[in-house]
């Protein structure tokens, strides 16, 4: 079975000089691909030594974590456009987040609509990361349907009802990760209404470590993990998931 893992931060100091074991293991486990989430330029230098060392096994994208926007955003998605050139196959994590603070919600919409429409100039899918904000996220769909956007929501905690929205205002992919895993989590519900072919795997790793780990530090060794409770919730094998998943994100990413 081979499988991608869509969202991880490697370079994240979690890691620390551990990355490469962590990869290593997780290749070890079937994990082919494994693709890194930038979050603004106090990391993406480092997120790109580290995925440099990994070529054909490590890929990047670019873009500004709706919790690093700030009043000097403009500057940070032009910093971001020296990378565009290093073979990235997305545009994120980008987003909006409003569970601490809704201070920067409108700088928050603004940013996320410039890269909506870098996503679109460039023909990139984009990495959604979305928390406490469903309505003001459709209302920013709604302003950029004319963009006709693409990509994934990573870590879907949404409903059955917030996907079906979604289908209507552009081509999604659920990111289905540790959180399915979840004592009590009310996220297999809305997965047995989203479609295999709509759903690729991910670990958020460091973070979001899946049953029997959480609390530890996740990696993508864990994917196998995530698939075979994707497998029991949607009544089907981790061969099938495996196969459809992976499929799901080498079409997405555009990846060989």
């Amino acid at each position: 079975m081979e499988f991608i893992d869509t969202h991880v931060h490697f370079y994240d100091e979690a890691f620390g000089d551990e990355a490469g074991e962590a990869i290593a293991r997780s290749r070890a486990a079937g994990v082919s691909v494994m693709i890194q989430p930038d979050v603004g330029r106090s990391e993406r230098e480092k997120m790109f030594e580290v995925g440099d060392r990994y070529p054909g096994i490590l890929y990047q994208m670019i873009g500004l974590y709706p919790g690093n926007v700030g009043e000097d955003w403009k500057e940070d998605i032009e910093d971001m456009l020296q990378y565009k050139n290093k073979g990235i196959v997305a545009i994120g994590e980008i987003g909006l987040d409003y569970h601490y603070s809704e201070e920067t919600a409108p700088q928050q919409k603004e940013a996320l609509k410039a890269q909506l429409r870098l996503a679109a100039e460039m023909g990139l899918p984009v990495s959604i990361h979305l928390r406490d904000a469903w309505e003001d996220f459709f209302g920013v769909l709604e302003e950029c349907r004319d963009l006709h956007p693409r990509g994934v929501i990573h870590a879907f905690s949404g409903t059955a009802g917030e996907w079906r929205r979604l289908e209507a205002l552009g081509d999604w992919y659920a990111g289905i990760g540790g959180m399915l895993t979840f004592k009590h989590s009310p996220l297999p519900d809305a997965v047995r209404e989203i479609p295999l072919e709509r759903i690729v795997l991910e670990t958020d790793a460091p973070y979001l470590a899946p049953v029997p780990y959480r609390g530890k530090r996740n990696e993508s060794t864990y994917i196998p993990v995530i698939a075979g409770f994707l497998a029991g919730t949607k009544e089907t094998t981790i061969e099938r998931v495996a196969e459809v998943t992976t499929a799901n994100a080498r079409k997405l990413f555009k990846l060989p």
